[in-house]
C-alpha cells in the first residue's frame, strides 16, 4: 500500500525523498512553489483565506516555470496548462466557487486542503470537483493530526496523499495532538489495517518539527514517504516575509521553550472563523506575554496595531508582530536559496538514510 517511489512516478520531476514547501498563508507565493520543485521538491503555493486571485498566482508560476513566450501556446490549446507546483486553501475561508475558474487553464500537480469549517465531509466537494476540472490530474491532499481524523478522511474523502501534521509545527493546526514520532507510524499501521484492495493508495508525508536533512531521514524510518517543510523555508530570499520576521526566525532558539500555541496572534490581527480545534504556534513576545499578564483582548489589539507602523522594529521579544514558527526554528541557522535547501536537505538525509551522495535533480 505503501512506497516511496509511488509518488515519484506521479511527480516524475521529483527525486527522493520528497521534500514539500507548505502552503504558508501570505508568504508562499509562485516564487518559492517554483524554486522548490525546480529543485527536485514540490513547491505549493498558498491560496490563503481566500482563492479569487488564483489564476493569476498560477499564471505566475507558469511564467517562472516556462517563461513569458509560452503564452500563445497556450492560449490556443484546449487543455490546462499542467503546473508541477501544488495550491493549498484554508477550506474554512476559501471559497471552491472563486477557485474552480482557473482550473480551466491551469492544472496544478496537487490541491492541499486544510481545516475544513465543520467536518471532512464538507471537503467532499472540493476533491470531487476539482478532480472532475483536472480530469483527475491534480492529486488531492488533506492535511490531519490525528489518527481518528486520518481515518476519517481516508474513508470520506478518499485523498491521495494525507499530510500527517504533529504539534511541533509552527503556525495552524490542531491545539491538541501528538509529535510525527508517534503521529506517522500509528497513521501508517491504521490506514494499512483498514485498506483493501479494491481502493486506492493513500501516501503519507510527515510535517512539524523538520528543518534538516535528519529530521527528513527520521520522518521516512517513521514511515513518511516524504516530508513537508515550513519554518526552514522562511529564511529563504523566495519566501514573502518581512526582513524583521527572518531574523527572528534566525534568532530564536529552543523552539519548545521560545515558541508556543496560542490564539492572541490571530484576534489581535482580528483574524476570526478558524475552527474552534485550532490555534497557531509561533514565537513568543510581547503581545503573548501581555495576554498571559492579563491585558484585554482590545488594548492588545490596539497595541498590535500601532506596533505595524514599526515596519521591521516590530519583531522579536519586545515587539508585538506575530512571528508563526514551528518548534525546530532553533536549527535554521542561515539564509539559503530555496532550491538550496532542497537539495542539500535531501543529501544529507540520502547519506543518513543509505551511506550514499544521490546526484541532485534540477
Amino acid at each position: 500500500m505503501f512506497n516511496s517511489s509511488d509518488l515519484q512516478g506521479v511527480y516524475p520531476w521529483t527525486a527522493s525523498p520528497l521534500i514539500v514547501s507548505a502552503p504558508m498563508a501570505k508568504v508562499a507565493m509562485p516564487k518559492l512553489a517554483v524554486a522548490v520543485s525546480k529543485a527536485g521538491g514540490l513547491g505549493f503555493i498558498a491560496a490563503g483565506y481566500f482563492s479569487d486571485h488564483l489564476e493569476d498566482l498560477l499564471e505566475e508560476a507558469k511564467d517562472q516555470l516556462f517563461g513569458e513566450e509560452d503564452n500563445q501556446t497556450e492560449s490556443s490549446s484546449p487543455q490546462p496548462v499542467f503546473l508541477p507546483v501544488g495550491v493549498g486553501f484554508i477550506t474554512w475561508s476559501a471559497s471552491l466557487v472563486d477557485a474552480l475558474p482557473a482550473f480551466k487553464k491551469y492544472c496544478p500537480c496537487a490541491i492541499w486542503l486544510f481545516a475544513p469549517p465543520h467536518g471532512f465531509q464538507d471537503l467532499v466537494p472540493w476533491a470531487t470537483q476539482i478532480r472532475q476540472a483536472t480530469s483527475h490530474k491534480t492529486q488531492i491532499w488533506v492535511q490531519v493530526s490525528t489518527v481518528a481524523d486520518a481515518v476519517e478522511v481516508a474513508k470520506v474523502v478518499q485523498p491521495d496523499v494525507i499530510v500527517a501534521q504533529g504539534t511541533d509545527a509552527g503556525g495552524h493546526s490542531l491545539a491538541r495532538g501528538a509529535s510525527i514520532v508517534s503521529l506517522v507510524p500509528e497513521i501508517r499501521d491504521k490506514l494499512h489495517e483498514i485498506w483493501t484492495p479494491t481502493q486506492g493508495r493513500i501516501s503519507v508525508l510527515a510535517a512539524g518539527g523538520i528543518s534538516d536533512g535528519r529530521g527528513v531521514a527520521a520522518a521516512i524510518n517513521l514511515g513518511a514517504q516524504g516530508c513537508v517543510l515550513g519554518t526552514r523555508f522562511l529564511a529563504s530570499p523566495e519566501s514573502m516575509i518581512a526582513n524583521g520576521y527572518q531574523k527572528e526566525i534566525l534568532r530564536a532558539a529552543d523552539g519548545g521553550v521560545s515558541t508556543t500555541r496560542t490564539k492572541i496572534y490571530d484576534s489581535v490581527r482580528d483574524i476570526h472563523g478558524w475552527p474552534e480545534r485550532y490555534d497557531g504556534r509561533g514565537v513568543i513576545n510581547q503581545t503573548f506575554v501581555d495576554s498571559c499578564s492579563g491585558l484585554c483582548e482590545g488594548k492588545n489589539r490596539e497595541l498590535y496595531r500601532e506596533s505595524l507602523n514599526q515596519g521591521d522594529e516590530g519583531y522579536g521579544p519586545e515587539g508585538r508582530l506575530c512571528t508563526y514558527a514551528g518548534t525546530a526554528v532553533g536549527l535554521v541557522k542561515n539564509v539559503m536559496p530555496a532550491g538550496r535547501i532542497v537539495t542539500t536537505m535531501r543529501e544529507e538525509a540520502n547519506r543518513l538514510l543509505y551511506g550514499i551522495r544521490q546526484a541532485t535533480k534540477l
